[in-house]
């Protein structure tokens, strides 16, 4: 039992070692993209956010493709393999001249996350106890924080020399990411017993309550991925500069760290995980509200605060709701699955995202893009109070029995 809970030990801390290079390198990169090809060259916003769709739609939408192949191969290769893909493909983005080359290195770099994101998600549940998953979700966002701080201040610098350097930045990273999984990551199994991968993706397209929630998450994923397109394009264009793009992260990382994990805490002892949600979806849909009402740089990054907070409530809660799910057979099948509410949401977010903010220069209607996503987040808000309640005491019943 010592060996054992030492290697669980181990693990995890080789999981947020690993954490800390894959965020710092797609963040290093991803979040300079629309500030690059809509701000910088003028490209429609449209094309950009279909781009950046595409990516999330090949990587989140074919997870389930990627956890299944894990659940019968093991971890260490599909990881390693992934890595070198999304590298791939940030190296294509370096010299991308034309829409069509930018969506093809998105559709790269989202296939090799498509590889390596399920295995490293059921890793996650394989080293962790039910009790301490929670706990661990916040520590690894805490890092995450601070890592995407660091990728997006490391990007923002080399943007000030050409977007060239911006790309192969992040295609080394991931270079080195591949090479220290490579080396140090152990053969591990994810699934309980070696499981076809057909047979793992049954499992879990026969789990109606799992998909249900899964998709419905979509309308949440709408929101987070503005972090990507609107919300640096706006914060530049108010505080005139491209290093504001970092100050965004360096808000959610002061965050992140000073009050993620004694939110965790504080809601594992007096709040459900289906509240958490809830109430954070809740604070991210009222700060989208707000900000078409900002027109000064102060006043969004106020905003802002309220919907990183809202993240922060959100998330440790979400991924716990997800692991609840898995079945130890299909691990990486569920946590692949598990993603395609953000393929969906990040498709429809990057691509709504893009075609609101044209059409809000065109009519001169800078509010309409926050209006449009704050409905969305109503929605999304409806939908899950309605489902949760009945839905997961049925799930919690089901668990008792079981």
């Amino acid at each position: 039992m010592a060996g054992a809970e030492r290697a669980r030990r181990l693990g995890r801390r080789f999981i947020m070692l690993d954490n800390m290079l894959v965020v710092c390198g797609f963040f290093l990169v991803f979040p300079l993209i629309s500030l690059h090809f809509v701000d910088q060259l003028g490209w429609a916003a449209a094309a950009v956010g279909l781009a950046l769709g595409v990516r999330q739609l090949s990587q989140q939408g074919l997870g389930l493709i990627g956890g299944s192949l894990a659940d019968r191969f093991g971890a260490k290769p599909l990881i390693v393999a992934g890595m070198l893909l999304r590298a791939a493909g940030f190296a294509v983005m370096a010299w991308a001249s034309h829409p069509s080359i930018l969506v093809f290195s998105c559709v790269l770099s989202g296939l090799g996350g498509m590889l390596f994101d399920p295995p490293r998600g059921a890793l996650i549940i394989k080293l962790t106890r039910p009790a301490e998953r929670n706990r661990f979700y916040s520590l690894l966002m805490m890092q995450e924080s601070a890592a995407a701080m660091l990728g997006a201040l490391i990007g923002s610098w080399l943007l000030a020399f050409d977007f060239y350097w911006v790309a192969m930045g992040g295609c080394v990273a991931f270079v080195l990411t591949a090479l220290v999984n490579a080396i140090f990551l152990p053969a591990y199994k994810v699934a309980a017993r070696r499981t076809s991968a057909l047979a793992a993706i049954r499992t879990v397209l026969a789990d109606k309550p799992f998909l249900v929630f899964v998709l419905t998450l979509s309308g949440y994923y709408v929101l987070c991925v503005q972090i990507m397109l609107l919300m640096p394009v706006v914060i530049k264009q108010l505080a005139g500069t491209a290093q504001a793009v970092g100050w965004m992260y360096s808000l959610d990382a002061m965050l992140a760290l000073c009050l993620l994990y004694p939110l965790a805490r504080l809601g594992e002892r007096y709040f459900s995980l289906e509240a958490r949600v809830l109430a954070g979806i809740a604070l991210m849909t009222l700060s989208m509200a707000a900000m078409a009402m900002v027109n000064e740089i102060v006043a969004a990054f106020v905003v802002l605060t309220f919907f990183y907070l809202g993240t922060l409530i959100t998330e440790p809660a979400r991924e716990a709701l997800l692991a609840r799910f898995a079945q130890p057979e299909a691990r990486a099948s569920y946590m692949g699955m598990g993603r395609m509410g953000l393929a969906l949401g990040g498709l429809f977010g990057y691509t709504g995202g893009g075609f609101l903010l044209d059409n809000a220069r065109s009519l001169n209607a800078p509010s309409l893009p926050w209006l449009a996503l704050s409905l969305i987040g109503s929605l999304t808000f409806m939908a899950l109070h309605r489902q949760f309640f009945p839905l997961f005491r049925g799930f919690k019943y089901r668990l008792r029995l079981g």
